[in-house]
């Protein structure tokens, strides 16, 4: 038995997207269906890759087309693809590259970087291709972090080659200044600096391009989002009132500069011990409570754990998915639910209605 294109639509129609809250008929995730004797083959776009919700949904297609066209239904192949960019990404200013996010703080020591290369390799795991711009112009950390000590710098003309490690591709000012020099820069040198980092880099094809920003709310960000436009940002937060405090003036500069805040990250959360007891040290909890002051995402806790700051000093974030299941299975669980969110504003910024004076 078969079911024709109109009954396969309709009951398409039924299946409804759990973040976007409507139906894959209606928000045009539909791509194409193709139907015969011997098979139905449906193609669905997924706002963002990496999402973690194409089995749930994979497997409510599934369901609908049973119950419409009875069990005698010829296979049916689901087969997702990433939803083409739309005119509020970077690719006008960056080729290729269709979400750029910012990781950012009110103030330094809460763990930015090591969330930034956190959200970087987890996102590749789960499908995604991935950029890591080290965007701390004044203590860059990124060298050191995925462990480029021994690389050296490459280009062509004014355009720089990303390094290639760990399956991303990275740039930091580490590489192309004196490791012992300070970073004495006024603001538009600064400004400069960072422009041509983010610029001149030639990041390929990617779907998401996270940025490592300094602390504070200052010329950085400013200067990232008047560079292109940023599909959302990320708040690092950890537990205590004081990291609160500055965590808020943080997303209230994305506020003003027109970016979304997809969500907070708690991080050293609480701390595990080596008989695996976990200690809240600080109080876990406080940025979760944040976020939900302040209507954001809660993305999920990070613990603080020693084997974690041994692979960052070590320049191998890869082997902090070898820890343990539940390590793993909590930076997958944030960067999954980062990239639904970054779905989420990508479909609300897509629908927000349009006025035009004339």
């Amino acid at each position: 038995m078969s079911m024709s294109q109109d009954a396969i639509q309709t009951a398409l129609g039924t299946v409804v997207d759990p973040d976007l809250g409507k139906d894959l008929v209606s928000l045009g995730l539909v791509q194409s269906i193709t139907c015969d004797s011997k098979s139905i083959r449906i193609v669905v776009e997924r706002p963002t890759p990496a999402c973690p919700l194409k089995e749930q949904i994979h497997n409510e297609i599934i369901t609908r087309l049973t119950d419409a066209g009875g069990e005698d239904l010829p296979p049916i192949e689901v087969s997702f693809v990433a939803r083409p960019a739309g005119a509020l990404d970077a690719r006008d200013v960056l080729p290729g590259v269709t979400n750029v996010i910012a990781v950012g703080a009110g103030k330094g020591g809460v763990g930015k970087s090591t969330v930034s290369v956190l959200l970087a390799t987890a996102l590749t795991r789960l499908g995604a291709s991935c950029g890591l711009l080290d965007g701390d112009i004044y203590g860059p950390s990124m060298s050191t972090m995925l462990g480029l000590d021994d690389l050296q710098p490459m280009g062509h003309g004014n355009t720089l080659a990303p390094f290639e490690v760990h399956g991303l591709k990275a740039m930091t000012i580490a590489k192309l200044v004196d490791p012992d020099k300070p970073m004495i820069w006024r603001g538009p040198m600064a400004h400069k600096a960072f422009s041509q980092l983010l610029l001149q880099t030639d990041w390929g094809a990617l779907d998401f391009l996270i940025v490592d920003l300094p602390p504070g709310t200052g010329d950085i960000p400013l200067s990232l989002s008047q560079s292109l436009p940023l599909a959302g940002a990320v708040i690092v937060c950890t537990p205590q009132r004081v990291a609160q405090d500055d965590a808020r003036r943080a997303v209230r500069m994305f506020g003003q500069l027109d970016v979304p805040v997809l969500g907070v990250v708690e991080n050293m959360s609480w701390f595990v011990g080596n008989d695996g007891t976990e200690y809240d040290l600080f109080g876990r909890g406080g940025a979760q409570n944040l976020a939900e002051e302040m209507s954001l995402p809660f993305l999920g806790g990070l613990p603080l754990h020693i084997a974690m700051r041994e692979h960052g000093d070590a320049g191998t974030p890869l082997k902090n998915y070898e820890i343990d299941d539940s390590i793993t299975e909590v930076i997958e669980q944030i960067a999954g639910a980062l990239a639904r969110q970054t779905g989420i504003a990508q479909a609300a910024r897509a629908s927000a209605p349009t006025i035009s004076v004339s």
